[in-house]
């Protein structure tokens, strides 16, 4: 680390730069935002990136052509699916559903488990979550069960399930874009473990003893006015589409984001729904947040500086490409600085499909781990304390360490 230093110290005012709003820029991704400003992680991105473009002296259309337009392409048309789904009231429809069900505490919680992890693998975790997680809230205190292993259950279901596919999560759509990973190969390699993982959440759960609600949340909150009713047409058309699109990317090398762009003009083509009504549930700041960091991470790339601490990690017998590895910096990073700018710093050191399918597979299964690992779980925890349940650190913890400990396990013991 002295060499580095030292080389550090030699650079010119342009890199040292760099390299300053690169530190801030992650320190702020670690924060999730900057001291005394009113930043979240996508403003602190693109400010980011107008400092280093600043810095450069590169034009706008230079800096563009570091952002990976297929990833971006990809993640908005689904965007766009997962509107059309959740506008039709089919996650909601389909959570009232198996609550509905006569169903024994495990035998719910394996219904809901199955539920969030399949939804999660074609359509986005978070909406998921955000669909399904006040049904499941009242279903809870309705039944006087304690919610707080449905709930924190639903989260870890939707972050392993989405980890079974390329399109369940952002990173996983980055990873398969940068990395050209075919799809069905990613599928065969990643549904056992992501099986074994739900199955081993489910006996966790199952075998934790459940208490009663809590005495200050023993009434069930009304429904939320802002949920749409179900609308068997709009969800139908949207099942259809995606599973057109399963089909393509499994038996055509059809470019993903192509066809997934196709598919969201399709979706957008309607009589009921009206297009902006569909863009405002497309998150822009997502957008902006891979937008930014594509430009930063190139930036600091072309100091030089990663490629020389990698190669100083190597010189010390540490070396990225192997599993064990690349396993306990996927995990680490993603729990410091989120999963999606983790997988931005990892990306550029891997090497072959096996290693992006098990930064992939790590990625995700480590937002899992503490509350604010991922997106998922602070929309379970925000959208529960509306229905008077409260989900902290530590009762987040109890189940989410040790499931994210036997998950990395299974997938450990998967590759091995």
């Amino acid at each position: 680390m002295t060499a580095l230093a030292a080389d550090l110290s030699g650079r010119d005012w342009r890199d040292l730069g760099i390299v300053a709003v690169f530190a801030v820029v992650y320190l702020g991704m670690f924060l999730g935002g900057l001291p005394r400003l009113k930043l979240d992680r996508s403003g602190v991105a693109l400010l980011g990136a107008i400092a280093v473009i600043a810095f450069t002296g590169e034009s706008v259309a230079d800096a563009a052509r570091a952002v990976d337009l297929p990833t971006l392409v990809l993640l908005f048309a689904f965007m766009v699916l997962s509107a059309q789904m959740r506008m039709g009231g089919f996650y909601t429809a389909v959570t009232r559903r198996v609550a509905a069900l006569p169903l024994s505490r495990a035998g719910l919680l394996a219904a809901l488990i199955v539920v969030a992890g399949a939804l999660s693998a074609v359509f986005s975790n978070d909406v998921v979550c955000l669909a399904m997680t006040p049904v499941v809230a009242r279903l809870c205190l309705r039944r006087r069960l304690d919610p707080l292993p449905f709930l924190v259950g639903l989260a870890c279901a939707a972050n392993i399930g989405s980890a079974a596919t390329l399109i369940g999560n952002p990173q996983n759509m980055l990873i398969g874009s940068v990395m050209q990973l075919h799809f069905a190969d990613y599928l065969r390699q990643a549904l056992p473990p992501v099986a074994l993982s739900l199955l081993l959440l489910w006996a966790w759960l199952a075998a934790v003893p459940g208490r009663a609600a809590p005495a200050n949340a023993a009434r069930p909150a009304a429904a939320d006015d802002d949920e749409p009713p179900f609308d068997a047409w709009q969800s139908a058309k949207g099942l259809g589409v995606a599973l057109l699109l399963l089909w393509v990317f499994l038996f055509t090398d059809w470019p993903r984001e192509v066809a997934a762009l196709v598919a969201a003009g399709v979706l957008l083509l309607s009589r009921r729904l009206h297009s902006a009504e569909v863009m405002g549930h497309v998150d822009w700041q997502l957008l902006l947040l891979f937008i930014g960091l594509f430009v930063v991470n190139h930036a600091f790339e072309g100091t030089g500086l990663a490629a020389e601490a990698v190669a100083w990690l190597a010189q010390r017998g540490v070396h990225l490409g192997e599993p064990g590895v690349l396993l306990v910096a996927g995990v680490a990073l993603s729990n410091l600085v989120s999963n999606v700018p983790a997988v931005m710093l990892l990306l550029p050191h891997l090497q072959g499909a096996q290693a992006a399918t098990l930064l992939a597979l790590v990625s995700t299964l480590a937002g899992n781990l503490l509350l604010v690992g991922s997106i998922a779980n602070l929309i379970v925890a925000d959208l529960a304390r509306k229905q008077g349940i409260d989900i902290g650190w530590r009762a987040h913890a109890r189940i989410g360490i040790p499931v994210t400990l036997g998950t990395l396990a299974i997938v450990w013991a998967w590759w091995l």
